[in-house]
């Protein structure tokens, strides 16, 4: 796929982790422009995003944001999504002044324990027929 004649914002989420699948829902829920796509770290498109950008999954195995042609990953990822999001989210954006090894040592914990805490899925969520469309690959 070129990426270069995309105009949305585009999230990758590790398709088996019960918290991803769950952060993708939120997301919908609280969209309701529809500006984001998905797609999982395991699809084809974001095998192509992450070797586009120089990470590989090991390294980044949890929510990816791409948007206008670039990454963000881990906490600065999940506040610029909250950015967009309806209600008060937004405001969680605030947090950008903690300094980002801060605030991705507390994302880092969390991504390490996720497994753990809340479970893994054999198989990626499919989501229903009419979201189906803010899904890439």
């Amino acid at each position: 796929m070129d990426l270069s004649t995309i105009s949305f914002p585009i999230i990758l989420f590790d398709g088996v982790c019960n918290v991803c699948s769950g952060a993708v829902q939120f997301v919908i829920k609280h969209d309701p422009k529809h500006q984001f796509r998905f797609a999982s770290l395991q699809s084809e498109l974001g095998k192509q995003i992450l070797a586009e950008n120089k990470l590989n999954t090991p390294e980044v195995d949890s929510i990816v944001l791409w948007e206008d042609g670039k990454v963000s990953i881990k906490s600065t990822a999940a506040l610029k999504i909250a950015r967009k999001l309806n209600g008060l989210w937004p405001s969680l954006y605030g947090f950008m002044i903690i300094p980002a090894f801060i605030r991705n040592a507390v994302y880092d914990w969390v991504a390490r324990n996720r497994y753990q805490w809340f479970g893994k899925k054999e198989t990626c969520w499919i989501p229903t027929k009419e979201l189906s469309a803010l899904f890439l690959d």
